[in-house]
């Protein structure tokens, strides 16, 4: 077996040790039902409600009750579009989003659209990034939400958050945002962020896939999940998977704990990735905002070399990234993200999103950066090939 390196953290991350330590007790030893009255029971809920307190202290939520487990950020997602939508729409049935969001919110509003919902779609600058007038230009007497995302999956913008949450309580509109790329990334406050409702997710910050949150705010209404049990206060039915939520519990802790030294090795391989593919490949394009941006994703465009064919070559030689997102990786679709941002198709197509991790090497950075020269150079060879049969 060759060398192997993940570059693909955006994607997903591997269970980090503290977090697997946390989880296994839970499948043998405390292995009670969380809703049961006895001890084990109780024992098990005592370890629900721990996740649940911790999550809570991370994003300052003002109690834990308003943290709501779910089986991940897409169903988050989806819960908080179309429960907030269907909880509000006696006071209207307009929702304000942006072009650029994932799937899971965008999906979830054109669904909502079919059942006579209206939805404006907000366009966004070059660099990703959404414009408050444009906000305020949408906002409508019968607006009942707006939903932005904290940071984007496929270029790392980070979005100004606290600014249009603040827009939307000055027309008394709830506002929702799809955190799962934002949390570990930087610090989180949602009574500071005026944030009513955030979508969370474990796997993306070493802990266990199948597991996300959905923080609710006091005092907002959201129409029931799933029916059929009383757990997480009624609104979410369905037995607790206790040890994928002790695992998000812990995860969420560690992620916060040590952010500021997690963020600073990042930008440390980030710059030194950056500097180094400008050294060695020309015509490369870096897609996102220059400085409003996470530290651990570099989305880039590699003229004349298409991007499937890239990642393809370089999974080859055990190298992983992705195309677009993971959750679309078998479209053939350019990214709806870099369509939005103005790329062209032949640029989109030739994007590159590298996410990386804290256990990445300076040796796995050079291996990366070298193989990457060696696979674009075979590429524009054929397609310069390919041109010049053309003429």
């Amino acid at each position: 077996m060759g060398r192997k390196v993940y570059l693909d953290n955006a994607a997903t991350t591997f269970v980090s040790g503290e977090v697997l330590q946390e989880m296994l007790p839970c499948f043998n030893a405390i292995y009670g039902n969380s809703n049961s009255l006895h001890s084990f029971g109780r024992d098990a809920s005592a370890i629900v409600d721990r996740a649940r307190d911790r999550i809570a202290h991370a994003i300052n939520a003002e109690k834990s009750n308003e943290i709501y487990f779910t089986s991940g950020g897409t169903e988050a997602d989806n819960w908080a579009i179309k429960g907030i939508a269907h909880a509000y729409k006696s006071k209207g049935k307009h929702i304000i989003t942006s072009s650029i969001e994932h799937h899971a919110v965008l999906d979830a509003c054109k669904q909502l659209e079919s059942e006579g919902f209206e939805v404006t779609y907000l366009p966004v600058d070059k660099f990703g990034l959404v414009n408050l007038a444009d906000v305020i230009h949408a906002i409508r007497e019968d607006t009942i939400l707006i939903s932005i995302m904290a940071v984007n999956n496929e270029v790392g913008t980070i979005q100004n958050i606290k600014a249009i949450a603040k827009t939307a309580h000055d027309y008394n509109i709830i506002f929702h945002t799809d955190a799962v790329q934002a949390i570990g990334a930087f610090k989180i406050d949602v009574q500071d962020m005026e944030i009513d409702a955030m979508s969370m997710s474990a796997h993306k910050i070493y802990g266990p896939k199948g597991v996300g949150a959905l923080y609710l705010k006091n005092g907002v209404m959201i129409e029931n999940l799933l029916n059929g049990g009383n757990q997480e206060r009624g609104k979410r039915g369905g037995t607790v998977n206790v040890p994928a939520v002790a695992g998000f519990g812990k995860a969420v802790e560690i992620a916060c704990r040590d952010i500021s030294i997690n963020q600073q090795k990042l930008k440390a391989i980030r710059d030194y990735f950056i500097k180094s593919i400008n050294e060695k490949i020309e015509y490369v394009q870096i897609n996102g905002h220059p400085h409003q941006k996470i530290a651990g994703t570099v989305n880039m465009s590699f003229e004349m070399a298409e991007g499937e064919s890239l990642l393809m070559l370089l999974d080859l030689d055990g190298i992983a990234v992705s195309t677009a997102s993971a959750c679309m990786s078998n479209a053939l679709e350019p990214s709806h993200v870099l369509r939005a941002m103005g790329l062209s198709d032949e640029l989109a197509q030739s994007a590159i999103r590298f996410s990386f991790g804290k256990n990445l090497s300076k040796s796995d950075i050079d291996y990366v950066v070298e193989m990457l020269a060696k696979n674009v150079s075979r590429l524009r060879s054929i397609s310069a090939l390919t041109k010049a049969g053309r003429k």
